[in-house]
């Protein structure tokens, strides 16, 4: 054979490889098949290399075993989670009802992509009794999606009395559990159908990549996560889903972390005085934390405080004068962040006056007392700029 054809088939030889402690990266768009009654034989092989290879395999398998799930989809971000999640199950005609504390970008989808094919949204007050929920949702309600704690305003539902009065009236629960991260709750345990979350956030762990998932258990529902991604088109790098799964064997040390260095700071919040009230569901007295302590076994470090009343300048000036903390909207990583919320707040349909203004601190896994002293230097200036 030429050169040309040699060089092409060198080094392609199929042979066993060495066992190593994660899977081995396969980078290809093409999959070569066994024979030729194999090509069309999409049931028993992957047939294109979007589909997913050996890492994804390995990261689906273990985010199964994460969630107690029966199929794991995988999209290229959170967001693609969420929406993904909705396109499987809704059809033009239908009504989705979604709790207003959801994350910003899911209300646009929600609100603009949604509409566009006929689906109306409606939402609803996250601290809605379920009974009042179920009793008002229309017969052309098929999903009903919820986030809790909510990740700006921290609110909770009551999820799994939810999900059984939904199930009563054959209408499907999706959650967005990215604060829970599946593992410090697990929602298909609790009768939710499609558990959503960011896997960018804590199970990737280190802010350097993008990616979502839905888990089920239904073998129907996978079925149509699955045929949503491959008819949209959605896929993610082997070397992300090599890096999600590394981020996943560590989950349960970090989020113990985050956890407990977020409690350590939400208490010492709790008692600075230019601070009204800090959300924190795990914190007790605070608003839902009976349903945190029923249902979590554990926190992660998102939460909220209230601030004095003072004027944005002062809320800005706060905010700058961190060093500690980040700037930034996402969360998740190994580093600590800070937002104030309130722009966010406006396009809610239930508008809540908090007295002051509302900061999100996401707590990473730094020295708890080097934050608190952080936190004070910028409490100091923000209470010159009110005095």
């Amino acid at each position: 054979m030429a050169d040309e054809t040699r060089l092409i088939r060198a080094g392609a030889s199929s042979k066993a490889l060495a066992k190593t402690v994660g899977p081995p990266i396969q980078k290809g768009s093409t999959v070569l098949l066994p024979d030729a009654a194999a090509l069309y034989n999409d049931e028993a092989y992957v047939t294109y290399g979007r589909q997913g290879l050996s890492a994804h395999d390995a990261l689906r398998e273990a985010l199964a075993v994460l969630e107690g799930a029966v199929g794991v989809a995988l999209y290229p971000s959170g967001l693609g989670a969420l929406t993904g999640a909705l396109l499987a199950v809704l059809q033009t005609g239908d009504e989705v009802l979604v709790t207003d504390a959801i994350y910003k970008p899911t209300r646009r989808f929600c609100d603009h992509m949604l509409r566009r094919f006929g689906v109306k949204t409606t939402y609803f007050d996250p601290r809605t009794a379920p009974e009042t929920l179920i009793a008002g949702a229309s017969p052309q309600v098929r999903v009903i999606l919820m986030e809790s704690p909510g990740s700006l305003s921290f609110e909770m539902q009551d999820v799994a009395h939810v999900a059984a009065l939904a199930r009563d009236r054959k209408i499907l629960t999706a959650l967005d559990n990215t604060w829970g991260a599946g593992l410090i709750y697990k929602p298909l345990d609790h009768g939710v159908d499609l558990s959503i979350q960011a896997l960018t956030k804590y199970v990737g762990g280190h802010s350097d990549m993008f990616m979502g998932s839905v888990a089920a258990r239904d073998p129907a529902l996978v079925r149509a996560l699955n045929e949503g991604v491959v008819q949209m088109g959605w896929s993610v790098a082997p070397e992300d889903a090599y890096q999600m799964l590394r981020g996943l064997r560590t989950l349960p040390l970090r989020m113990a972390r985050h956890g407990e260095s977020g409690l350590a700071v939400a208490r010492w919040l709790a008692v600075q005085p230019e601070v009204i009230t800090v959300i924190h569901p795990a914190l007790p007295g605070a608003p839902d934390h009976q349903l945190w302590a029923r249902d979590y076994t554990g926190a992660c470090g998102l939460f909220g405080f209230v601030l004095k009343p003072g004027p944005q300048k002062a809320v800005e000036a706060f905010l700058d004068t961190l060093t500690l903390f980040g700037l930034g909207f996402s969360w998740g990583g190994f580093e600590s962040l800070a937002i104030h919320c309130d722009p966010q707040l406006k396009t809610r349909k239930l508008k809540r006056d908090y007295g002051g203004a509302l900061i999100r601190l996401h707590i990473g896994i730094e020295d708890p007392q080097d934050l608190m002293a952080d936190l004070r230097g910028g409490l100091d200036v923000y209470a010159d700029a009110i005095a």
